[in-house]
């Protein structure tokens, strides 16, 4: 695991924008996984920036969400289809076909969960995960407690994650209780995963999953065994590490040179 610190939102997100234009550039025809919210805001705007000005190729980029709320229309503008579209994927050059976002509006939403799973393996797996984290230490919409081997599935969302989610909507009683998302399962598949945290209150999530046991209760945690994780924090989402983080940075060090001698 990497743990990269920021100084800022800004510079968080910049870091992260670079490492996904990288996997592009490395591979044109990248499967990438990407999350939404607020956490990956600047992040897209920043890879738009690199499309605009840079010419970032991404006609040959295939592309996985991880969620989507079910019984939210792909109009809505607070379903993910709409936040996706609005925020990035009307400003690059993708492939409206390589575009998979789970249908929250399918009428059999089991099948729809298989069906997006069978997609995934069909493009080989996912080369690079993006995700954020809940302040429960959830990642896609897995709540605590949900079994590690869940692949994509229909999920209750937790009182916590729907209070958060409170403020896109007018009010609380209009956000879904419902969602489809990527499971454990399917994420800890993907090649490389790229985790965004920012604001002192990831904290104590980011710390227990760099840091905390193994267990379903932080579902982030699991990424400890993922042979292929980088940590983008800024200040405020690593402050809880601290004096372990330096620890952490010296002990892979010397676990690096250990493993060159």
């Amino acid at each position: 695991m990497r743990i990269y610190v920021s100084k800022d939102y800004e510079e968080m997100s910049k870091k992260a924008a670079n490492i996904v234009a990288a996997q592009i550039y490395l591979r044109p025809n990248s499967v990438i996984g990407l999350a939404t919210g607020s956490t990956p805001l600047l992040m897209y705007q920043e890879l738009v920036r690199l499309h605009k000005e840079e010419g970032l190729d991404f006609s040959e980029v295939v592309t996985f969400n991880l969620d989507e709320y079910i019984g939210l229309p792909e109009r809505d503008v607070n379903s993910y289809h709409y936040y996706m579209h609005n925020q990035f994927f009307n400003h690059i050059n993708i492939r409206r076909d390589n575009i998979h976002i789970p249908n929250g509006m399918a009428s059999n939403i089991d099948k729809e969960c298989v069906d997006y799973e069978r997609l995934i393996m069909v493009q080989g797996g996912i080369d690079l995960q993006v995700l954020g984290i809940g302040k429960n230490g959830h990642i896609g919409f897995n709540e605590p407690d949900v079994k590690f081997e869940t692949a994509t599935h229909r999920v209750k969302l937790d009182e916590e994650t729907i209070n958060a989610n409170a403020r896109f909507f007018q009010c609380i009683e209009q956000v879904p209780q419902y969602a489809i998302s990527m499971g454990i399962k399917t994420i800890m598949h993907a090649k490389k995963v790229l985790l965004l945290a920012n604001g002192s209150a990831k904290a104590e999530a980011v710390f227990k999953s760099v840091y905390g046991g193994i267990t379903p209760e932080t579902p982030a945690s699991i990424l400890q065994l993922h042979q292929d994780v980088t940590m983008v924090l800024d200040e405020g989402g690593a402050q809880m590490l601290g004096r372990s983080l330096a620890n952490y940075n010296i002990d892979n060090a010397l676990n690096r040179l250990q493993a060159q001698a």
